[in-house]
């Protein structure tokens, strides 16, 4: 087996991996619940493995990876956002929007930290996290294996997608039918639009920031005692991320191999 496609496969594996700890919560869940204020627990344990899977990547980057290229560099940070962060705000303003009508009257009062933790430190690693193994991984390898054909890029990003909307499933639990479907749908169309941005700028930390700016709508949620979408939020986000993947889609037809 040639020196490429052992970085390849290895690559997947640990794409594999730290998906399997992103959705059992494992190694970390073994450990004892940290309790700080009003902060459900489960996002320290959730955090907690986040900060394991990126430890994992790093050993992986410094040892069989050294000749990976994840993107995570300053260089075109600031113009990749000045691209394409002002659609990434203008959907999260309307669905944010959209939660704190159909969440009304907010019935909970979280500390100061439940907000921050719950409400901006976990999306901020959720953000880090998914767009590691999605794009900075799993992404890249798809594109590699699609050399062959007409346009790797697309079809990189469609599957990477397809695999990201469905990974919203398991966190669809207990929640209705139409409340899953929409969240798998959404999923997949935000993920042809971070991959899009990443095919365009090659820069992986301008699209963890745009992740985690997007997952930031669900913040009102900290003021609901509820967890169940309101339909005006549905709409809300399938027509807004919807839209994000349509603005994906037309990134890739800008790409140098034109769909």
């Amino acid at each position: 087996m040639d020196k490429r496609r052992t970085l390849l496969i290895s690559a997947v594996l640990l794409a594999v991996v730290m998906t399997a700890m992103e959705m059992t919560a494992l190694p970390a869940a073994l450990v004892p619940d940290i309790r700080i204020a009003d902060i459900d627990p489960m996002y320290f344990t959730l955090m907690l493995n986040f900060l394991l899977a990126g430890a994992l990547c790093w050993l992986w980057r410094c040892t069989l990876g050294k000749e990976w290229k994840f993107g995570l560099q300053r260089d075109g940070f600031a113009d990749a956002l000045r691209r394409h962060a002002p659609v990434a705000v203008a959907a999260t303003g309307a669905v944010a929007v959209a939660f704190c009508i159909g969440l009304l009257p907010f019935d909970n009062r979280p500390t100061v930290w439940r907000v921050l933790v719950e409400g901006f430190v976990y999306y901020i690693g959720v953000g880090m996290m998914e767009e590691l193994y999605l794009r900075g991984l799993l992404q890249n390898v798809l594109q590699e294996c699609f050399a062959g054909r007409k346009h790797p890029a697309l079809y990189a990003v469609l599957v990477t997608s397809a695999l990201f909307g469905l990974g919203h499933v398991v966190g669809c639990i207990g929640q209705p039918l139409l409340t899953g479907v929409c969240k798998v749908l959404w999923a997949a169309a935000l993920g042809v639009y971070f991959g899009a941005v990443y095919v365009r700028t090659r820069n992986l930390t301008a699209v963890m920031l745009l992740h985690a700016l997007i997952d930031f709508c669900g913040v009102p949620f900290c003021f609901s005692s509820g967890n169940q979408y309101p339909p005006i939020a549905l709409a809300a986000c399938v027509v807004c991320f919807g839209l994000l993947g349509v603005y994906g889609l037309m990134l890739l037809r800008k790409e140098n191999q034109p769909i």
